[in-house]
C-alpha cells in the first residue's frame, strides 16, 4: 500500500503519517511505531499455523517451510500440538518487513484453547481472522468476530487456501459479508490461470501480482479489469463511507474520479481505526497473497502507539497516572503466556505496554491471582537475568525490550500468566482479562501411593502455565478433579502429566449427593464398654425429624431433670454431627435434619465425653436403619447461551437432562439466553455436547441451586436407602 494520509494527533491515534515516517528509520527496533502486534485467528483447520509458516519463510525468518504433519512447524513446538496436530498454545512469530519488525501471535483455533487465544489478542494491536476458502465461516468464528467487535480489536480477513480444488472463494467471500457484515470487503479479487489461482489483481491499483513470476507486477488486461469493475465501484464506496473527508462522496457522486493515493490513506487509517475489514486471498503453498498480506500488516494496522492500554492502577487499586507506549514511560508489562522448561525454568512471554524492559534490571512481580484456580496472589521482586526475543520455542538474547514489544523471561520464580511486571519503585497491576470458566470435570488419580505424590508436586506446575485449568480436591467424594474447557484440553493437561513422569489413570467422577431423613425416626443410643478398669458409659434417646430443604441441622435439648448433665449433652450433639458428616446410609453428609435430645444416662465414673459423643452417633445410626433415608443431589442454575438457530434442539435436549426450563431471553447478535435447572450430573460433559449440539456457537455458565430427592431408577448401587 502506497500513499498514507494524515490524521489529527489530538484524536489520540499516531496516524498513518507517523507509521510512513517510522519505517523509513534505520537502527534497531527500539521504537514502537515500527512494532505491529498481530494475532492470526480463526477456527481449528483454517491454515492459520501453515500461513504463518509462509510468512516467515517469505521474509527470510525461515529457511524452509515446516509442515503440521511432520510435526516440524515453527508455531507448535509443545508436544501436545504434534500430537494433536493443531494448536493448542500461543507462538509468538517476529518477522521483518523493511524496518517494521511483526510480530505474529498464532493462536489456537480450537475452542479448548480459548484461553490462549484471548492472551493473544491482549498482546495485539490487530488481528488476522483466516478463513478457509474450503470450509468456509463456522459459528465458532463468527463468536470469534464478536468478541473482537467488543474490544475494538482493528481486524482484516484472509480467505485461506484459494488454491485448493474444493475452494470457493466467492462463496466464502459472501459468507463473511453476512457474518462480519457490510465493512468487510475484498482489495483484491484472484486471478486464475486454467482453473488455477495464480496471483491477485489490486482493485486500487489495476495491476495483477503474479505469483508463478515470483509475485512479478503486470498491468490488469482489460478483460480482467471489466470482470472486477463492481468489485472496485463496491470498494471505492465502501472507502469513501469511512472517510473523515465529508466532501468526498458529493464528488463521487459528482462523476469526479478520486485519487488513488487518497483512497488508499483514508482506506488505512479506516483499518487502523477499526472501522474497515479488508479482504485478502492466500496460498501458503504457491505464494499468492503473501506479499499482499505483509504489506497491509506494516501499512494499514495500527503501531502500539495507536491503541489505547489496558486499565493500569496501583497496588491498592488507585488508578495509575496516565500512560501511554513510551519507551521512556514508567515500566508496565503483562504475562501472556507461561511455560516450563526443563532446563530454562520458568519462561514467560510478556508484552511491554510502557517503559523499557532491560536485563539485569530488578522488576516488581503483581498478580490478581486466581485462587479458586489454584493461582495464587503475587508480589515479589525478581533480576531479570535472560531477556530473550522468542521465535516460537526458539530463544534469541536480547539487551531490551522496549513499549510495544514482545519478550520473553526465563528462570523467573514465581510469574505466572496475568501477572504484571513493572518498576520496583513503583509496583503497578494491569486489569485482568476475562479468563473462560473450566466446566468439564475429570478425576484423575496415581496408579500407586507415590504417583499420588508425583501427581500433587507437578500438578503446581501445570497449574502455573494454564488459567483455565482449575483443580479441585473434593473433601466429600476424596477425589482430585481437574476442570477443564473439553476433551482435547484435558488430553494436553494428563499428556503434560505424564510427561512429568506421573502415572496416572482416570476415574468417573463422583457427584457429591447428601443425605436426609424422609420420615420422623426415635432411637437410642447405647455406648456402654467394661474390661476392667475404667469403663466407658453413655446412652442418649433422640428422635429425629426431618426439615424443609435447606433448612440445615438443629439440636435441641429437652432433657428434664439433669438427667444427663450440660456438658454431656454437648458431646451428643457432637457426635450426632459427626456421624452426619460422615453419613448413615451411602456415606454422603446428612442435611435438613433435627435431632432432639429427649433422655439417657449416665454412670458416675464410667461417663465420659467420648461415651456420650459414641453413643449420640450411635443413635443417629439406629434412627436412620428406623426411618427410610432419601438420596438428595445437586442442582445447578444454568444459563445457556445459543444463537436463535439452536433453541429448538438446546431444548429438547434439555428435556433428556432432567432439566426444568424456567425462561428464554433474547440478547443481542441473534441470541438466546436459556436459563434451566438441571441436576449436576447431567452437567458433567454437558461442555462438550452442548459445543456439538450448537457448532461450537453455544457456552453455558452455571451455579448452585440447591438439593433435590434423587429419582429412585437413579439411586446408586449399593446406597440402603
Amino acid at each position: 500500500m502506497v500513499g498514507k494520509g494524515t490524521q489529527d494527533a489530538s484524536k489520540g491515534r499516531g496516524g498513518a503519517e507517523q507509521r510512513k515516517a517510522a519505517s523509513t528509520q534505520g537502527g534497531p527496533i527500539d521504537r514502537p511505531e515500527r512494532i505491529r502486534n498481530v494475532a492470526l485467528v480463526g477456527r481449528s483447520g483454517a491454515g492459520k499455523t501453515i500461513l504463518a509458516e509462509a510468512l516467515l519463510a517469505a521474509t527470510g525468518a525461515i529457511t524452509r517451510l515446516g509442515s503440521i504433519e511432520a510435526g516440524n512447524t515453527v508455531s507448535d513446538a509443545d508436544p501436545s500440538e504434534i500430537h494433536q496436530q493443531r494448536s493448542v498454545t500461543l507462538a509468538v512469530l517476529p518477522l521483518t518487513v523493511g524496518e517494521i519488525k511483526v510480530n505474529l501471535l498464532d493462536t489456537p483455533g480450537y475452542a479448548d484453547f480459548i484461553g490462549e487465544m484471548r492472551a493473544g489478542l491482549r498482546a495485539a494491536d490487530a488481528a488476522v481472522f483466516v478463513v478457509s476458502a474450503v470450509d468456509g465461516v463456522d459459528a465458532s468464528t463468527t463468536a470469534l468476530w464478536a468478541e473482537c467487535e467488543r474490544i475494538g480489536m482493528p481486524r482484516a480477513v484472509v480467505i485461506s487456501r484459494v488454491d485448493h480444488p474444493r475452494a470457493g472463494y466467492d462463496a466464502v467471500l459472501t459468507a463473511c459479508r453476512e457474518s462480519f457484515g457490510a465493512g468487510v470487503l475484498p482489495l483484491y479479487v484472484p486471478v486464475h490461470s486454467g482453473g488455477v489461482v495464480t496471483g491477485l489483481l489490486g482493485l486500487l491499483t489495476g495491476t495483477v501480482s503474479d505469483a508463478v513470476a515470483g509475485a512479478a507486477q503486470r498491468p490488469a488486461t482489460e478483460a480482467e479489469l471489466v470482470d472486477s469493475d463492481a468489485a472496485r465501484a463496491t470498494l471505492i464506496e465502501g472507502i469513501i463511507a469511512e472517510s473523515e473527508d465529508e466532501t468526498l462522496l458529493d464528488r463521487y457522486l459528482g462523476g469526479e474520479t478520486i485519487a488513488r493515493d487518497t483512497l488508499t490513506a483514508d482506506l488505512e487509517i479506516a483499518v487502523a481505526r477499526g472501522s474497515f475489514y479488508p479482504v485478502l486471498a492466500t496460498s501458503a503453498e504457491t505464494g499468492v497473497g503473501l506479499a499482499e498480506l505483509l504489506e497491509l500488516l506494516t501499512g494499514a494496522f495500527p503501531s502500539p502507539v495507536e491503541r489505547a492500554l489496558p486499565t493500569v492502577t496501583d497496588l491498592d487499586g488507585n488508578p495509575a497516572g496516565p500512560l501511554a507506549c513510551d519507551p521512556a514511560g514508567p515500566l508496565v508489562g503483562e504475562v501472556v503466556r507461561t511455560t516450563i522448561d526443563s532446563f530454562l525454568g520458568r519462561v514467560c512471554l510478556v508484552r511491554i505496554f510502557s517503559g523499557t524492559l532491560r536485563e539485569d534490571s530488578i522488576v516488581h512481580i503483581g498478580g490478581h491471582g486466581l485462587t479458586e484456580r489454584g493461582h495464587l496472589d503475587h508480589d515479589s521482586d525478581e533480576r531479570i537475568t535472560h531477556l530473550q526475543s522468542p521465535l516460537g520455542a526458539t530463544l534469541h538474547p536480547v539487551p531490551f525490550c522496549v513499549a510495544g514489544d514482545i519478550c520473553a523471561l526465563t528462570r523467573l520464580t514465581d510469574a505466572e500468566t496475568g501477572d504484571t511486571v513493572s518498576d520496583k519503585e513503583n509496583p503497578l497491576l494491569v486489569a485482568a482479562w476475562e479468563m473462560p470458566e473450566p466446566l468439564m470435570p475429570v478425576a484423575v488419580r496415581g496408579e500407586t501411593h507415590s504417583d499420588d505424590d508425583a501427581l500433587a508436586k507437578n500438578l503446581g506446575k501445570i497449574v502455573a502455565v494454564d488459567p483455565t485449568l482449575r483443580v479441585e480436591r473434593n473433601s466429600e467424594t476424596h477425589q482430585l478433579v481437574l476442570w477443564c474447557m473439553g476433551e482435547a484440553h484435558a488430553e494436553v493437561v494428563l499428556d503434560r502429566l505424564r510427561a512429568q513422569g506421573v502415572k496416572l489413570e482416570t476415574v468417573e467422577v463422583i457427584t457429591p449427593l447428601r443425605e436426609t431423613f424422609a420420615r420422623p425416626a426415635a432411637a437410642r443410643g447405647r455406648y456402654v464398654k467394661q474390661s476392667g478398669g475404667h469403663g466407658q458409659f453413655g446412652i442418649c434417646e433422640i428422635e429425629v425429624e426431618p426439615l424443609p430443604r435447606g433448612a440445615g441441622f438443629e439440636f435441641v435439648n429437652r432433657i428434664v431433670g439433669g438427667v444427663i448433665p450440660g456438658h454431656y449433652v454437648a458431646s451428643v450433639e457432637k457426635g450426632v454431627r459427626a456421624q452426619m458428616e460422615r453419613g448413615v446410609s451411602a456415606g454422603f453428609p446428612v442435611v435438613d435434619i433435627r435431632v432432639t435430645l429427649v433422655g439417657g444416662k449416665t454412670h458416675s465414673v464410667d461417663s465420659s465425653d467420648a461415651a456420650f459423643q459414641a453413643a449420640g452417633a450411635l443413635a443417629l445410626r439406629e434412627a436412620a436403619a428406623a426411618s427410610r433415608i432419601q438420596l438428595l443431589e445437586p442442582v445447578s442454575m444454568v444459563t445457556i447461551s445459543v444463537p436463535d438457530a439452536y433453541v429448538g434442539p438446546v431444548m429438547t435436549d434439555l428435556s433428556t437432562r432432567r432439566g426444568h426450563m424456567t425462561g428464554t431471553t433474547a440478547v443481542a447478535d441473534e441470541r438466546t439466553e436459556i436459563s434451566a435447572e438441571i441436576p449436576d450430573a447431567e452437567l458433567l460433559r454437558y461442555a462438550i455436547e452442548l459445543r456439538a449440539l450448537t457448532a461450537g456457537s453455544g457456552w453455558f455458565r452455571r451455579g448452585y441451586l440447591r438439593h433435590e430427592p434423587v429419582p429412585a431408577n437413579l439411586v446408586p448401587a449399593g446406597a440402603s436407602v
